[in-house]
């Protein structure tokens, strides 16, 4: 059988889909042999050993059926008779394999077809690995996309050629999506699943903040300062603490930017969320007491051995240092790694704590 695949030469086509869609020709042509065989068998014939093989002087497709030489047949579709096989090719021997070209009846009809969903099959299989092979590599990082529907809670995200899921428990509680609007997320998870890539997006994420910070920071993306930890209840407040090896540059005032301009683009972004920016610093006690912002902290008593500290505050500041519903204090724990025990000057003086104005000039 040698009729065209399509009016077109098939190893065109193959070129111009390696070329374009990076398709290599020979996992096509392997793809369509393997359905061709199937087709085959299914309209001529299921217990045939059949093979097809490219022409590439014709741009044709060819169909052989193998066939094994015997003394005497029992199936004459998988096997031929030695004398018949000799009046072909003289040489021949038993145990040996003929192969023998077929044209079967509207088999170039039924090529083309295959020809075609395989291309078609194989074309999707690619976009999917080239979606998956670009936004695994982008897990942990933050992507901009625009909000295409709303289901159940769960937010279908257009990334330009592949949809991101925000599910409910991602989101910023109280925020509200709508269709249609722009927002920044972070790639938690990349899934390489059947019906294409899941790419699982996340607007809670402690990283989240990060990579916001390092978008809206030049001193950040270039090094000079540095995120040290982050701690966050999304929705409510956050706190991050920076560092710069540099003495000339402050990083705090780096993330807060001229006129407050680049921490409010990042509030913004998170839906009003309060963010607190410290200094971090390699002395647990400095550290602390710059964790408990804004309350001002007479001393930390730190235990190494515990990774505990005990903070003494002002009576005035108690209720600021620990936070409405414990929130100022539980955020300074987790930005700092230390067990944090807050105590006001009269609790410390009658539980006999001792202390010294370190970090306040505040004299009874």
């Amino acid at each position: 059988m040698k009729k065209k695949v399509k009016e077109d030469s098939l190893r065109e086509i193959l070129a111009l889909l390696e070329m374009e869609k990076g398709l290599k020709p020979a996992v096509i042509e392997e793809a369509i042999k393997t359905s061709l065989v199937s087709a085959y068998k299914k309209n001529y014939g299921n217990d045939v050993n059949v093979r097809i093989e490219f022409n590439e002087k014709t741009d044709a497709i060819d169909v052989f059926i193998d066939r094994v030489v015997v003394a005497e047949v029992s199936d004459p579709q998988v096997e031929i008779s030695l004398l018949e096989a000799q009046a072909q090719y003289p040489q021949a021997k038993i145990g040996d394999t003929i192969s023998e070209k077929d044209e079967p009846k509207n088999f170039g009809r039924i090529a083309a077809q295959t020809a075609k969903q395989v291309i078609v099959q194989k074309l999707r299989e690619a976009e999917r690995g080239y979606v998956f092979k670009e936004f695994a590599s982008r897990e942990s990082d933050i992507v901009t996309g625009i909000v295409d529907r709303i289901d159940h809670g769960v937010c279908t995200v257009h990334l330009n050629n592949a949809d991101g899921m925000l599910p409910a428990t991602e989101q910023i509680p109280g925020e509200e999506i709508l269709p249609g609007q722009r927002l920044k997320a972070y790639i938690v998870e990349v899934r390489n699943a059947p019906k294409g890539p899941q790419i699982i997006l996340s607007r809670i994420h402690s990283d989240l903040l990060s990579r916001l910070f390092e978008l809206e920071v030049p001193e950040i993306q270039d090094g000079y300062v540095e995120i040290k930890s982050v701690a966050r209840e999304a929705g409510m407040r956050s706190k991050i603490a920076v560092y710069s090896a540099d003495e000339n540059i402050d990083p705090v005032g780096s993330c807060v930017g001229p006129n407050g301009n680049r921490v409010r683009a990042v509030v913004e972004e998170l839906n009003g969320e309060k963010i607190d920016i410290i200094n971090w610093d390699a002395s647990a006690d400095i550290y602390i007491a710059e964790s408990l912002s804004p309350s001002v902290v007479i001393d930390v008593l730190v235990d190494d051995e515990e990774n505990k500290a005990i903070v003494v505050v002002p009576d005035d500041q108690l209720s600021l240092a620990i936070g409405k519903e414990g929130q100022n204090a539980r955020l300074a724990a987790k930005l700092t790694g230390w067990k944090i025990d807050i105590k006001s000057k009269t609790q410390a003086d009658e539980q006999g704590v001792q202390y010294n104005y370190i970090f306040s000039d505040e004299r009874p």
